[in-house]
């Protein structure tokens, strides 16, 4: 193992594992729908993390630095989005979660989330000008990064999924929609606003 493998490891896992849109997002879908259906999402989300982290290795990471235009349409989108989502969520409060199956995070929103979020971006940028390296290339940086963010990001759907039966009442599902919407909203607008 590389001695600068562990340390990529560490922020892998720590940049995986704490909350954020997405995270948020799949754990909704996991108490939603469950964990089998929200394997698609994770999937697609964790393929276009790593994705965005092996383009940026091969150089389109400098193109983005370039323009700087670039990076607040992709911040704009990405919280308008967010914000859309959000507000879906709101307004599906108080669905019982049996009739939410239709209002689900798709596995193309998961990956599209990801190539619009500018935190994925210079997430990656981060990770290949800080542990890319002769003995480390940037498809295993990529690799290695999908099969920590995989679990993580699964993690995420299995609280959802126990957290189901308790959000079977109308009352409390109402007040777990309305918390995840409002962290949903105020993390995107506080990155953007940052």
């Amino acid at each position: 193992m590389s001695h600068s493998l562990l340390p990529f490891i560490l922020f892998a896992l720590v940049s995986s594992i704490s909350p954020g849109p997405t995270n948020l997002l799949i754990l909704a879908h996991g108490a939603r729908l469950g964990l089998r259906a929200s394997l698609a999402p994770i999937a697609a989300a964790c393929g276009a993390a790593a994705a965005i982290v092996l383009l940026v290795g091969l150089g389109l990471g400098e193109v983005l630095l370039r323009y700087p235009l670039a990076q607040q349409m992709m911040s704009w989108a990405g919280v308008l989005w967010l914000s859309w989502l959000a507000w879906k969520m709101l307004r599906s409060a108080a669905a019982p979660l049996e009739a939410a199956t239709a209002h689900g995070f798709s596995a193309v929103s998961a990956a599209a989330l990801q190539v619009v979020n500018p935190k994925v971006w210079l997430m990656a940028v981060a990770v290949v000008g800080v542990f890319a390296a002769p003995s480390l290339p940037v498809w295993q940086l990529a690799l290695v990064f999908l099969l920590i963010a995989l679990p993580c990001m699964a993690a995420w759907a299995a609280l959802g999924v126990g957290s189901a039966r308790w959000l079977q009442g109308v009352q409390r599902l109402r007040v777990f929609n309305q918390v995840l919407a409002g962290v949903l909203l105020v993390s995107a607008w506080v990155a953007m606003l940052s």
